[in-house]
């Protein structure tokens, strides 16, 4: 509170303090370390060498693209360093060098993606200068520069405007080839080629052919790596990720008794390390560039391994990663109202433990059915286990409805013991409309009586005694942080609108309830998309 009525206010730590103070330990780190003496250089190299290691175990693939690109450049300098090749091809033979060095991509597909643009881009560029060349020669020494001067000018300004036509820029690395390759064959041909551009042109060509067929050859025959391979992993990886975190999520919800509250701008700066799961699903919403990438590269491939079908259909996979992302974003609302600072009360949420619970694991299990379908490429029956998903989640709601007067300010809990929890929905759930109707009156009886022997205790109690208790009686019951209550007590507000006041904070503290509850529900009901979105692959892709 800052003093004024009605005023509540948040320190909120700013992040560049934070930074700072991060700064100086790891400056005072370093400064300790430095004193140690020469141990330290050592200590850095193994922390280096494991960090090295760590890489290489994520992605065994990382270490093979490395020795296979060095396998590719030098079969291709063999040509420069034995003197018959040499001797052919001159030093035109350093361009199968850049083209080994440019047209090599971790994939085959983005290989085979690279060396067309560069194949036919270098066509291109041959097959104009010697046009433009031929034009030039015969115009005379005055106008041969001009001439090759404006169409160097010309070429440069038309591949970079069509680059960035929208449908032409898959074919950016098209362009650029044909552009420096044009500027490089006309240029040193008219210095270098003593008047024989043909020549110039034809030598650079078949250097260009011998690097892309090298590159081709190595990536495609040695430790392959299919994109199409990788897209299929990465978007399991996806469907498992997703799962893991909703249960990891929910559990942790249902956990957390409210005795442990960070502060908020820990929750908002923190990167949560024990929740594994909850990282992994906030990467699932960044690979959408990368899944992107590997089916376009995908498309390029020719039939491999379990993929022996021509033109498969690969776009599929990013439509299934664009809904399954959608799912994601609920899972990541979940876990905002779990890090949210204002919390429903423990014994109220354990009281939606088993529904909530229920609903939870059978889309989780929905969710790693879907993307086990996707891995071993085999349709199952997924009807049966949508019918149980939307069945807990009708339970759920049905839950909420009937005790949808646990989530207002108006209701209070007949028992002070806070550990112990409402009654049991699934009693009320089995019973007759008339046995609730018997349950509600018995609840409303039973906390007339309480309020009535509260009034009276009131009466024999000294005043200290009943503020210590109705602050300690808040605090259990609410899990909103329990400076709110004391700042609403001790800065002398408690007047005619001091309960009002404490009613609206309990009430919106309950109702995050209602908001975890509604967040789930539209999980399971955007999983309607996700399902029919992997029958649509199944049938495109056969399996």
């Amino acid at each position: 509170m800052n003093g004024k009525k009605g005023s509540m206010e948040i320190n909120i730590p700013c992040a560049t303090t934070k930074v700072m103070k991060q700064h100086d330990i790891e400056a005072n780190g370093n400064q300790k370390s430095g004193k140690k003496g020469e141990g330290g250089e050592n200590f850095s190299f193994r922390a280096w060498m494991w960090r090295v290691w760590e890489f290489t175990k994520e992605d065994s693939n990382r270490v093979k693209f490395a020795f296979k690109v060095g396998l590719a450049v030098l079969l291709v300098s063999l040509l420069i360093l034995f003197r018959a090749p040499y001797e052919v091809f001159g030093t035109s033979i350093i361009w199968s060098i850049l083209t080994v060095a440019i047209m090599f991509e971790y994939t085959v597909g983005a290989t085979f993606n690279r060396g067309f643009n560069r194949a036919l881009g270098s066509l291109l560029a041959g097959v104009l200068a010697i046009c433009v060349a031929q034009v030039a020669l015969r115009s005379g020494r005055v106008a041969e520069p001009i001439i090759i001067g404006i169409s160097i000018f010309i070429v440069g300004a038309l591949t970079s405007f069509m680059k960035l036509w929208p449908s032409l820029v898959p074919y950016e690395y098209g362009f650029r080839v044909i552009l420096f390759t044009y500027c490089l064959i006309v240029v040193s041909g008219y210095r270098m080629s003593m008047g024989n551009p043909m020549r110039t042109a034809m030598d650079r060509l078949y250097s260009i052919a011998i690097g892309g067929f090298v590159a081709v050859f190595v990536n495609v025959l040695v430790c392959p790596i299919w994109a199409g391979e990788q897209l299929h992993k990465e978007l399991v990886n996806n469907f498992n990720s997703v799962a893991d975190s909703l249960e990891e999520c929910v559990r942790k919800y249902l956990e957390d008794d409210g005795t442990e509250h960070p502060e908020f701008s820990k929750t908002v700066m923190d990167e949560f390390p024990d929740e594994p799961a909850y990282r992994k699903c906030r990467s699932t919403l960044n690979s959408s560039a990368k899944l992107e990438s590997l089916a376009v590269s995908a498309k390029w491939e020719p039939p491999h391994g379990r993929f022996r079908q021509f033109f498969y259909p690969w776009s599929e996979y990013v439509k299934v990663a664009a809904v399954l992302r959608y799912c994601a974003y609920e899972v990541m609302a979940l876990h905002g109202v779990l890090h949210s600072e204002i919390q429903a009360p423990y014994n109220l949420r354990i009281t939606f433990q088993s529904e909530i619970k229920e609903a939870s694991s059978q889309a989780a299990q929905l969710v790693r059915s879907l993307g086990q379908d996707i891995s071993n490429m085999k349709k199952s029956t997924v009807t049966s286990l949508l019918k149980k998903v939307h069945s807990s989640t009708e339970k759920l709601q049905r839950a909420i409805d009937i005790h949808s007067y646990l989530l207002t300010s108006s209701f209070d809990p007949p028992d002070s013991n806070s550990s112990k929890p409402l009654p049991k929905l699934t009693q009320t759930l089995s019973s007759t409309f008339s046995d609730l109707t018997n349950q509600l009156q018995a609840v409303q009886l039973s906390s007339s009586t309480s309020l009535e022997k509260n009034e009276s205790t009131q009466q024999q109690t000294a005043e200290p005694y009943h503020e210590l208790m109705r602050k300690q009686s808040r605090r259990l019951h609410y899990s909103w942080p329990p400076g709110q209550v004391d700042a609403f007590e001790d800065d002398g507000s408690a007047g005619s609108d001091f309960m009002p006041r404490m009613k609206a904070l309990e009430s919106t503290a309950a109702l995050s309830l209602a908001t975890f509850t509604s967040l789930l529900i539209e999980f399971v009901a955007r999983l309607d998309h996700l399902v029919e979105a992997v029958d649509e692959l199944s049938k495109l892709a056969k399996f």
